[in-house]
């Protein structure tokens, strides 16, 4: 039989011998002083001192200039509209016109039937035919019973009589000559013209039409399109406030166009004049500015916003929006960076925006240093360490460039070193 495994009682353990326990106390012996020395490092490390102040970046405070922009709601007109209505009545016989298109001043637009007018201005010029000959009837007349008269073969109330008579005829030419002036009117009106220039709408009559002397509905709308007006509506308080705005500045009349989309209309305006009555509905008064358009890109009907240049305020305190922020009353609050490099907290008094910073009326001088970056982890009354507002992104924006051309200089030599891959 193979030899089975020996069993060892508790009693039989116990009297084996022990000499691999030294080693173990051994080993523990050398352990514990390692541990012991890097629980004291850690301790020394703990009690090293403060953990390091904050980088806030700040920027300086400076004085400069402001300009006092308004920007308002405007809507587009054109400068000059007509209405264009027929002055005599008829049929339309044509429309001589492309619907859209841009027109001149004096162009046709329709044609009417003149039939009618043709026949009363030729019934007006016989009438002045007729007048005419009993003019030169009645001066033979009157200038013979002239003569008569002084050979006393002609009583005086005869010749006055002739006298009369001449100048009655003369009268009825003159008549018969405004007759003939009118009927030349009302035939020159079967043409309707075009009494400005611009671009022109559509057509609500066609050929064949019925048409009467000023009827109300136009046939067409020409409308000047260069330039523009843009009538801008402000409340009469409003009114006020840019007037007080605008004590003791040199205000400028130039006006620039947001157009609906955003983006920036090319061509300044001018402001031309302010209404001088307040509307009793509205409580509003309209400012009107001119704007050039001879590309015709601006239609009337379009909403705008206007920017107004209206002076500029000098040597004042502008700062970074970022920089400001409301405490739960609303007040307008700052961290500055103050002596010893602590933050102290400034209540400020706001005047204005001025694009995306704050036109500061208090609370902050020249030289002050505003912190603007880092904020999250700086408290009022806490030291930090101030950088120039940027400085970390112009840094990590270095270091990315740096980077980035390690990492095309390491692939253009692998690429050298491997040709054939």
């Amino acid at each position: 039989m193979a030899d089975l495994p020996k069993i060892l009682t508790p009693r039989a353990r116990a009297s084996r011998p022990r000499a691999f326990r030294p080693r173990v106390a051994l080993s523990l012996s050398l352990l514990i002083p390692v541990v012991l020395l890097a629980a004291c490092k850690d301790a020394k490390d703990t009690k090293a001192g403060p953990p390091p102040a904050p980088e806030v970046g700040v920027v300086v405070v400076s004085a400069q200039d402001a300009p006092l922009s308004l920007e308002l709601p405007g809507r587009l007109s054109a400068s000059q509209v007509a209405e264009i209505r027929p002055q005599v009545g008829g049929i339309v016989l044509q429309r001589l016109f492309t619907e859209g298109s841009t027109v001149r001043a004096g162009q046709a637009l329709y044609q009417l039937d003149a039939a009618t007018y043709e026949a009363e201005r030729a019934r007006a010029a016989a009438a002045l035919q007729k007048a005419e000959a009993q003019v030169a009837v009645a001066r033979t007349r009157a200038e013979r019973d002239a003569e008569l008269l002084k050979a006393d073969a002609l009583s005086r109330q005869s010749a006055d009589d002739s006298a009369s008579a001449l100048h009655q005829a003369r009268a009825d030419v003159a008549v018969a000559k405004a007759a003939l002036d009118a009927a030349r009117v009302q035939l020159a009106r079967t043409r309707i013209d075009a009494p400005i220039g611009g671009r022109i709408e559509v057509s609500t009559v066609t050929a064949g039409a019925l048409v009467t002397a000023n009827q109300t509905q136009a046939l067409t709308t020409v409308q000047q399109l260069d330039p523009m007006h843009v009538d801008i509506v402000q409340s009469s308080a409003e009114i006020l406030q840019l007037r007080r705005q605008l004590d003791g500045r040199s205000g400028s009349r130039q006006v620039k166009l947001v157009l609906e989309d955003g983006t920036a209309y090319a061509r300044p305006g001018v402001l031309q004049f302010s209404g001088v009555t307040v509307d009793r509905g509205t409580g509003a008064v309209t400012l009107r500015a001119v704007v050039p358009n001879p590309d015709g890109a601006l239609l009337p009907g379009m909403v705008v916003r206007a920017r107004l240049l209206a002076g500029v305020d000098s040597d004042v305190i502008v700062v970074p929006q970022q920089g400001v922020s409301r405490s739960p009353t609303g007040e307008a609050t700052a961290l500055v960076v103050g002596a010893d490099n602590k933050l102290e907290l400034r209540r400020l008094t706001l005047a204005r925006a001025v694009g995306n910073q704050w036109l500061v009326a208090s609370g902050l001088k020249v030289g002050d240093k505003l912190a603007i970056e880092g904020l999250q982890r700086a408290r009022a009354g806490q030291k930090v360490t101030p950088v120039a507002a940027g400085a970390k992104k112009a840094a990590g924006a270095a270091a990315s460039g740096a980077s980035g051309a390690s990492d095309a200089s390491s692939a253009a030599a692998g690429a050298s070193a491997n040709p054939g891959r």
